[in-house]
C-alpha cells in the first residue's frame, strides 16, 4: 500500500521551499564530477545538470524504503514525519547510497561535459548553484513551490552573468525551456540541450562502435521538446544501427517513473510491459533520462540498458592503435633531441 500522497508531495514540497531539492543531497557530492574535470566556475554559456542523474541513487533508496513502510503501522505516522522534516533533514537519515550506486549516475554529467569539450564547446559550471529544476514537484501539483523555486534558479542564474544553459536530461530541458517562461515574465534563458548542441556541431566520432541497440525516447523528449532526430543522428555518426520499437518517438510508452514515488508497484509494471516490447528487438538499449535508465533496468530482463552519454563517449575515443601511436615515438623523433 503506497503512503499517503497529501504526505509525501508535501515533504517533497516543503524540501523544495526550504532546503531547494525536492530530496535534499550534499552540493560537494553532487558537483565532485565536476571538481574531477577543473570545469570553470560560471560564465555567459553554463552545463546545467539540474542535479537530475545526481538524485536517482537517493530517489531508489527512499522508494525502497517508502515499499517497507507502506505495509506497516508507521505509514500513518507519515504526517508526524513531514513536520519533524520541516526542521530536520531526513533525507540524510534515510537514503545513504554507496560510492559505487553514486558513481554510476554521476558519470553521465562528466560525460556530457567531456563531449562538449570534445565537439569544442566553451561552457562553465555553477557547482553548489547548479540547482534541482523542481521537476518532481512541478509533475505532482506543488505549483506555488515550483513557482517560488523557479523565481529562486532565474534570479541566481541572472546573478552569475548566465545567458545560456546547456542541460542534459528531458526533465531539466522542459522546466527550465518549456515550463519557467510561463511562471517568470521577462524569461530571456537560451536553454539547449547537450545532444541538440553535439547534433548541430556535427560532432565526429573517431571509434564507430558497429552495433544495433534499441532505442527508448524519454516522454518529455518526444512529446514536449521534440528532441527526436539529434539522438539517433549522433548515434548513427557513432556507428550504432538504431533499432526502431513499436512504441517510438511522439507514441513512445512510458517508462512507469513518474509514478514510481507515489505507486511504485504500478511503476514497475509499466517498466515491465515496456522492457517486453524493447527486449523484442534487440538486446541493447539506448536511454537518455535518468528516471528512464533506473526504472527500465529494474525491470530488465535479457536487455542490457545504457545512457547514450556511454555510448557517445566510448564512441568518441581515439582508436587503441592511434593512441599507441601518440604515445609511443618512433626512432626519428626518439633521435631529435639529441
Amino acid at each position: 500500500m503506497p503512503l499517503p500522497t497529501q504526505d509525501v508531495v508535501g515533504i517533497l514540497a516543503d524540501n523544495l521551499r526550504i532546503r531547494r531539492n525536492v530530496l535534499p543531497i550534499p552540493a560537494r557530492q553532487a558537483t565532485r564530477w565536476a571538481r574531477a574535470l577543473d570545469l570553470p566556475r560560471g560564465g555567459e554559456v553554463v552545463l546545467y545538470t539540474g542535479l537530475m542523474y545526481q538524485l536517482i541513487p537517493y530517489i531508489e533508496r527512499l522508494v525502497a524504503l517508502e515499499r517497507r513502510l507502506g505495509d506497516t503501522p508507521l505509514a500513518r505516522l507519515t504526517g508526524l514525519g513531514r513536520r519533524l522534516n520541516r526542521f530536520v533533514n531526513g533525507v540524510a537519515f534515510v537514503a545513504r547510497p554507496s560510492a559505487g550506486e553514486r558513481a554510476e549516475y554521476e558519470r553521465v554529467p562528466a560525460n556530457a561535459a567531456r563531449l562538449l569539450r570534445r565537439a569544442g564547446v566553451e561552457f562553465g559550471y555553477l557547482y553548489e548553484d547548479d540547482l534541482y529544476a523542481g521537476t518532481l514537484a512541478y509533475d505532482l501539483g506543488a505549483d506555488e513551490a515550483v513557482a517560488a523555486h523557479a523565481r529562486r534558479v532565474v534570479a541566481i542564474l541572472r546573478k552569475n552573468g548566465v545567458r545560456e544553459v546547456i542541460t542534459i536530461d528531458p526533465h531539466t530541458t522542459n522546466m527550465l525551456r518549456s515550463v519557467y517562461p510561463r511562471l517568470i515574465g521577462g524569461y530571456d534563458l537560451r536553454v539547449r540541450n547537450y545532444l541538440e548542441v553535439l547534433a548541430e556541431r556535427g560532432m565526429e566520432f573517431a571509434s564507430p562502435l558497429g552495433r544495433r541497440a534499441v532505442i527508448h525516447d524519454p516522454c518529455v523528449y518526444a512529446r514536449y521538446e521534440n528532441i527526436l532526430e539529434p539522438p539517433r543522428r549522433l548515434l548513427a555518426s557513432a556507428g550504432v544501427d538504431v533499432a526502431e520499437p513499436e512504441k517510438a518517438g511522439s507514441l513512445t510508452w512510458c517508462c512507469g517513473g513518474p509514478a514510481e514515488a507515489l505507486y511504485p508497484a504500478k511503476a514497475a509494471a509499466v517498466a515491465a510491459a515496456r522492457v517486453a516490447q524493447l527486449r523484442d528487438i534487440a538486446p541493447d538499449c539506448v536511454t537518455m533520462c535518468p528516471i528512464c535508465l533506473v526504472n527500465l533496468r529494474k525491470a530488465a530482463d535479457g536487455i542490457r540498458f545504457r545512457d547514450i552519454s556511454e555510448y557517445l563517449v566510448e564512441a568518441s575515443a581515439p582508436p587503441p592503435d592511434a593512441t599507441s601511436a601518440v604515445r609511443r615515438p618512433g626512432p626519428a623523433s626518439g633521435r631529435a633531441g639529441r
